[in-house]
């Protein structure tokens, strides 16, 4: 790049060399003063014309600089926005297509450091009261906000947050996504286990230690199970989902995940809540009875070469209540289950919408168990088999067939079709 200084020099040169050619061929005749004067008079002003033109240029320089900053740094638009969602088709004893959900991300960065995080999702298309076509009573669906945090970024690697937040636990419950797992509907051990999507209000804290560890600190509202009914002591239908949500006895919850090799990440989380019922009178004599409950996971998620496994095991340790009233009394002081996944990747040359896909193929065994505390046996196994097909990495259509077995009743077949995304 030339210096203004320089090119003003060569403009000097070059004026001066056509001015001495100019002299001459102009043959024996030398100039008089006057008309050297003219000449450089006429030097003079091509030369201040060069300068304007050198500095406007400057200046256009200067200001396309600025926009490709602001572009490149994000500054002139702090809000983003994304989103997922996934239409499924269920073919077992009945035959079902549903708009499983709809979801939308936005994030607002009011500086590079601090930034509102929140998801907003709507269930099975539909959600209220009043009949729907088929003739039955209310809207099946659910308009929920699953997230809405505040996140600060305290250091480099080290970030607080405080709101609505996902618990993290297993494998599906921050990453859900239908292009990034397997299976059209989400396995049913981190369904009733987990039990996944689960969301609480609270504080915490996450990042980086080093060498590919990270943790994950979680102080939030909680389950609130029910006591009676069929429903006693589920895992499942204790998520208040911030609805009013009771807070009497907030849980905690832990996590530490090493991803330290490419493709690898391990993890394990520990929860602790002091009553899981939220301090209910169980046998209705006034008093409180706490029952305590312990949560432990560990985890895998493996892909190297192609070749992926995913596995899990997920178990509730719940004691308190008196003799024959507390989650004992119905086999749910004790709720287990496992899965393993194993998968293969390939690609597709020119087989996706613009471009290569990938075809996936996997298997997946799972067992768990919601009553594991008494003597009947109510395990139910479930073995899928099925694929994924990515169009795009970011649009995938899925397929799979399994079977479920229960030990107490019978077992069902179910195939499964769907196509999911995520922006």
């Amino acid at each position: 790049m030339y210096t203004r200084s320089l090119i003003v020099r060569r403009a000097l040169f070059i004026s001066a060399l056509g001015a001495t050619i100019g002299v001459g061929h102009a043959g024996a005749q030398t100039p008089t003063t006057e008309e050297l004067w003219e000449i450089i008079q006429k030097q003079q002003e091509m030369i201040e014309a060069l300068q304007a033109k050198v500095g406007e240029t400057e200046e256009k320089i200067e200001a396309a600089g600025e926009m490709i900053d602001q572009a490149a740094s994000g500054d002139d638009d702090p809000l983003h926005w994304g989103g997922y969602g996934e239409l499924h088709y269920n073919a077992g004893d009945t035959r079902e297509i549903d708009v499983h959900r709809f979801v939308f991300f936005t994030e607002y960065e009011f500086n590079d450091k601090l930034r509102l995080q929140s998801e907003f999702e709507i269930e099975h298309a539909l959600s209220g009261d009043g009949n729907v076509p088929n003739g039955s009573a209310g809207k099946p669906g659910e308009v929920e906000i699953e997230q809405a945090f505040i996140e600060w970024d305290v250091g480099e690697a080290q970030h607080l947050y405080g709101g609505v937040h996902l618990v993290p636990a297993g494998l599906l419950n921050e990453t859900h996504e239908p292009p990034t797992f397997f299976g059209v509907e989400r396995n049913r051990v981190e369904s009733e286990i987990i039990p996944t999507t689960w969301w609480e209000a609270g504080v915490g804290a996450n990042g980086e230690i080093g060498d590919g560890l990270k943790y994950d600190l979680f102080v939030h509202s909680g389950l609130q199970t029910p006591v009676t009914g069929t429903s006693a002591f589920r895992i499942r239908s204790g998520r208040q989902k911030v609805a009013e949500a009771s807070a009497t006895d907030p849980a905690a919850t832990g996590r530490i995940q090493w991803n330290g090799m490419p493709g690898v990440n391990l993890g394990a989380s520990l929860q602790y809540q002091a009553d899981l019922t939220q301090t209910a009178d169980i046998d209705g004599d006034g008093r409180r009875e706490e029952i305590d409950a312990w949560l432990y996971t560990v985890n895998a998620d493996i892909l190297v070469n192609g070749w992926g496994l995913r596995a899990l095991y997920a178990e509730w340790d719940i004691d308190g209540g008196a003799t024959g009233i507390g989650p004992s009394s119905v086999g749910r002081d004790d709720q287990w289950g496992y899965y393993i996944e194993p998968s293969y990747r390939f690609t597709l040359p020119n087989a996706g919408a613009n471009g290569d896909a990938v075809l996936g193929i996997f298997t997946r065994y799972g067992k768990f168990d919601s009553q594991a505390g008494d003597n009947t046996d109510s395990e139910e196994q479930q073995f899928d088999v099925g694929f994924n097909y990515w169009l795009h990495p970011d649009v995938v259509i899925k397929g799979d067939y399994n079977q479920v077995s229960v030990q107490e009743g019978t077992g069902a077949d179910r195939l499964n079709l769907g196509i999911g995304w995520q922006f």
